[in-house]
């Protein structure tokens, strides 16, 4: 199964917005991050946990806080090669791009929500 038959729709933000914002943006949208554009640009990744672990601080810029060196994945790749990067990557969430142009997300609950069509040989290790 491929990536683009799972992922679900990005929220992007801009770098400019305080923590406050974009912890205003998750509650209304029921999500744990937000990617961060600018000038349609991926530039980084901010999550629930940076705004908690930030939170004295509200007022701070996304920019300040974000994750930069933001890993990405393709929309034609498989479940199973965007776990083995989240595996790998340390990381719970994957922006995904087409050609460049960011298109969705994919979450490590996606992948558990589809582990069922995970290759075998993955789950064995």
């Amino acid at each position: 199964m491929k990536i683009k038959d799972v992922m679900n729709k990005v929220i992007a933000i801009e770098p400019h917005l305080t923590l406050k914002e974009a912890a205003q943006i998750m509650s209304k949208k029921n999500i744990g991050s937000l990617v961060v554009v600018d000038n349609k640009k991926l530039v980084g990744i901010i999550t629930d946990h940076d705004i908690i672990e930030n939170i004295s601080n509200v007022n701070a810029k996304v920019s300040d806080i974000m994750s930069k060196n933001v890993v990405t994945v393709d929309a034609e790749e498989s479940i199973d090669t965007a776990a083995e990067i989240m595996k790998s990557k340390k990381v719970r969430r994957l922006p995904v791009v087409e050609e460049g142009k960011l298109v969705g997300i994919i979450t490590a609950t996606d992948i558990i929500a589809h582990s069922d069509e995970l290759n075998e040989e993955f789950l064995i290790e």
